[in-house]
């Protein structure tokens, strides 16, 4: 069985959803340190042929906040219109956001629950079949470091092949997985470009981007647009 994971994020690049698509089972790791300015509730997306980004408000972070404590924030208003502003002219507007807005307006306060809903709601839009679990629930409290704790999370799931984003490799060490029976990859997303109304190709934004300007047949061969290393 291959496992796949990483922290909630919003919306996020088309490299998360390769992962989480080539992954039986997928581990939302809503159990991690929340990261000020970092990319859990915060995404780019298309304004003017420009990048701008976008971020959810979050409440109740202090220093060492798990994701799963912070809440969420009141502008989930300005962000809807910002997207809607921002697309109202693009192919696949009047299939994709509805959807958006649907998982914008999701009545939960939690924002690891609110992120892993929107996760699962684009996930089943792309016809994926992976099953998800939220750390929290798989391995509770741990004293453990990344790798042991990642080790741990495979072990838990019996999974034979663990795959990661490319970054990952600067946190894991194939050996010590192997020394466990687990295979180690790192998913390396290839450069995907597609036509951004008449604008030059603005790379690196948001899912809400890829769906606003392509079919999800198109979608679903870019989730195969990557190598495993």
């Amino acid at each position: 069985m291959i496992v796949g994971s990483n922290q909630p994020y919003l919306f996020p690049y088309i490299g998360y959803w390769q992962l989480m698509n080539f992954a039986d089972v997928y581990v939302i790791s809503d159990s991690m340190q929340y990261i000020k300015k970092g990319y859990v509730n915060r995404n780019s997306i298309l304004i003017d042929g420009k990048k701008h980004l976008f971020t959810l408000e979050a409440l109740g972070v202090h220093g060492d906040t798990l994701i799963n404590e912070v809440q969420v924030g009141n502008n989930r208003k300005k962000i809807a219109r910002s997207i809607y502003n921002a697309y109202i002219k693009a192919p696949y507007f009047k299939e994709v956001y509805p959807m958006i807005k649907e998982v914008l307006f999701y009545e939960e306060k939690n924002l690891a629950r609110y992120i892993g809903n929107s996760i699962q709601k684009i996930a089943a839009y792309l016809e994926m079949d992976t099953k998800f679990i939220y750390l929290s629930e798989l391995q509770g409290e741990t004293s453990l470091t990344a790798q042991e704790r990642t080790i741990d999370i495979n072990k838990r799931l019996n999974a034979n092949h663990y795959v990661n984003a490319i970054g990952g490799q600067e946190l894991y060490n194939k050996d010590d997985f192997l020394n466990e029976n687990i295979k180690l990859s790192f998913l390396k997303t290839e450069d995907i470009e597609y036509k951004q109304f008449k604008n030059e190709f603005v790379p690196c934004l948001s899912i809400i981007d890829i769906m606003m300007f392509n079919s999800k047949e198109k979608i679903q061969e870019m989730l195969k647009a990557y190598t495993l290393v």
